[in-house]
């Protein structure tokens, strides 16, 4: 009872904007490598994001790696984002069980775009020339369950960002838990994600210094995208044909103001599922909304999800995943 009614509280103080202060925002573009803050999975992303107390299919590797212990079979898991601006944005993500315990994954991360037009102070219309731009990640995730009810991974990733033939590169790591408490199917978790030393560019430019004279220097370094994630998940009904998921996280990201998200997942005749999530101290991405389907293969099942990001006047992004359970 004393959850409901926290969650519960939190509605009315959304509505009134006091759930979080405003400080923070003055953080914005403060951060390294940001494509690793695109969501993954029709699924999570479909119910906002709201994912890091549910992590329980191969998108796990990216919102809690504890997740990854938790997951009964192996699965494999590829999504497409149909992001702003015509970028698309890739994953694939593969969780092997090693025994009942323990889980190895591994994932890459792929955002690319058409090669862009360069243009100049003198050609505004184009020179004729283009470039290219593409960000990459690859990681490896090991996680264990320590108990019935506790688990915890860690994940090492190797980051890429190329502009134009400016390379920069750096090391992360992510590490999460997750812990079932014992009422109903509630669990809560922590995740601390892309934590690891600033980035820089490589190379050198010509800086101009106040004599007028201009000397060799090195790019500034920023920090990565560093988010502490904490989150809770429970099924408030459930029968033999349907039941309804709910969750709530809290982010609080080194490079923005401290937000929150409410997701939910409806479960239809078995196989249908319908969710929603809605976003609060948000700039401008507000809610989503996505549907599941789950179709048995013989012994195996392949899962298809899509969802739809509303991004106000930037756009909207668009996912599809499919999720093949060994």
């Amino acid at each position: 009872m004393a959850f409901a009614a926290g969650w519960l509280l939190l509605f009315p103080l959304s509505g009134m904007g006091q759930i979080f202060s405003i400080l923070g925002g003055e953080r914005v573009g403060t951060s390294s490598a940001t494509f690793l803050k695109i969501g993954i999975g029709a699924r999570a992303e479909g119910m906002g994001g709201a994912f890091t107390a549910v992590a329980d299919d191969p998108s796990c590797l990216y919102w809690n790696p504890a997740g990854a212990a938790q997951l009964k079979n192996s699965a494999v898991m590829v999504n497409h984002n149909e992001w702003p601006a015509d970028i698309k944005h890739e994953y694939i993500g593969v969780v092997y069980k090693l025994n009942r315990n323990q889980a190895l994954g591994w994932s890459a991360i792929a955002l690319h775009m058409d090669d862009m037009e360069e243009t100049t102070e003198y050609f505004p219309a184009g020179t004729g020339n283009y470039f290219t731009f593409g960000d990459m990640a690859l990681a490896l995730t090991w996680a264990m369950k320590m108990t019935v009810n506790f688990s915890y991974g860690v994940t090492g990733r190797y980051v890429r960002e190329d502009l134009a033939g400016q390379v920069m590169d750096g090391y992360m790591v992510d590490l999460g838990t997750y812990y079932k408490t014992g009422f109903r199917d509630m669990t809560f978790t922590v995740a601390l994600c892309n934590f690891g030393p600033n980035m820089r560019p490589g190379g050198t430019y010509m800086k101009p210094i106040e004599s007028g004279e201009e000397i060799e220097a090195q790019y500034q370094a920023f920090p990565p995208p560093t988010i502490f994630r904490l989150g809770s998940a429970v099924t408030v009904f459930k029968n033999r044909m349907s039941s309804m998921l709910v969750s709530l996280q809290l982010n609080h990201p080194v490079d923005n103001a401290e937000n929150i998200i409410i997701g939910g997942e409806a479960r239809v005749l078995k196989l249908l599922f319908l969710r929603g999530g809605y976003k609060i101290n948000y700039d401008e991405e507000k809610f989503a909304y996505g549907w599941g389907l789950d179709i048995p293969l013989n012994k195996y099942i392949l899962k298809l999800d899509y969802s739809y990001s509303d991004f106000g006047v930037l756009g909207e992004a668009q996912r599809f995943t499919f999720t093949f359970w060994l």
